[in-house]
């Protein structure tokens, strides 16, 4: 049961994006809009989920010595295969976020998860870490496409809903001003 609480924690309670601040270059860069949201943090899922799962089944035999050059590498290949796999199945959205892709393997989110809770723990606890914080990361990433891509374009996942919209919300000033907003909101609720 304790298992499910580390679920839980990463919508809200310890949110990456709205609670810890971590991550914010592929959230300010990739949420234009919310499938390039979504698709950032399904992404940024995959790869917290497989390199959690890995670095806990090989902590132990892992020297401290190299211990953070080792998981680079797992979560590095758990990149390479995202990154592929958008190329060749979603090309549309991998032209948007391509460049962005492999920054997925010095998000300190991934690496913090991979030294701060997966090296410590089971491999069942650190797969729903994994998969509960990088859900919270979507679920955040998402939210803010949205925000940025109504007031910004008028739309929603490419459908009008608003005859017209603040240009400064689909440029990087809209993220800032976007997420600062988000931010105190989690804060405000959470209070």
């Amino acid at each position: 049961m304790n298992q499910w609480k580390n679920f839980t924690k990463g919508f809200i309670k310890e949110n990456p994006i709205l609670v810890l601040v971590l991550g914010t270059c592929p959230t300010l860069a990739t949420t234009s809009s919310a499938i390039n949201g979504l698709a950032m943090g399904l992404a940024t899922t995959f790869v917290l989920v497989g390199s959690n799962v890995v670095v806990s089944l090989v902590a132990k035999m892992i020297p401290d010595k190299v211990r953070i050059p080792s998981y680079v590498v797992v979560i590095a290949s758990f990149v390479t295969i995202v990154d592929l796999s958008m190329q060749a199945y979603v090309p549309a959205v991998y032209a948007t976020l391509g460049i962005f892709i492999p920054l997925i393997v010095v998000n300190c989110i991934v690496l913090g998860r991979a030294e701060a809770f997966a090296n410590k723990n089971t491999v069942l606890s650190s797969l729903i870490d994994g998969l509960g914080m990088g859900l919270g990361f979507a679920m955040a990433l998402g939210i803010l496409g949205a925000i940025r891509e109504i007031l910004g374009s008028g739309a929603i996942f490419g459908m009008k809903v608003m005859n017209s919209g603040a240009l400064v919300f689909v440029l990087a000033p809209g993220a800032f001003i976007a997420l600062g907003y988000l931010i105190a909101l989690v804060n405000k609720i959470k209070k």
